[in-house]
């Protein structure tokens, strides 16, 4: 999996595919662990179906990240997607901002 990403500093932006479900999973944990900083903040505002799965998948990220010394960080300012978050009560296990700036900004 080879995903669009932006630098600012020690942070990552990563901006995840149309879909994150299943067939996502495996390759986006694997292209996190390869990546040279440990703050990623995911970019959603391209993805439109987030499955079980997929957020599973954030939440095993933001483990690993963790246990390295990192964070993850959500920016999405599609309605769906918050809505997502918030059913689920995820956005009170990852930390959901309205703009990617918001989120890098976040880290300092």
């Amino acid at each position: 999996m080879n995903l669009p990403t932006e630098i600012f500093d020690d942070v990552i932006v990563v901006h995840t595919p149309d879909e994150l479900g299943a067939d996502q999973k495996e390759a986006l944990e694997g292209y996190v662990s390869a990546l040279e900083r440990r703050n990623v903040v995911f970019d959603l505002d391209a993805t439109e179906t987030i499955d079980s799965q997929g957020l599973e998948s954030l939440l095993s990220v933001q483990d690993k990240l963790r246990d390295a010394g990192g964070e993850a960080k959500i920016a999405t300012t599609n309605a769906a997607n918050r809505k997502i978050f918030e059913l689920t009560r995820l956005d009170q296990q990852l930390e959901v901002f309205d703009s990617v700036v918001e989120a890098v900004k976040s880290f300092q």
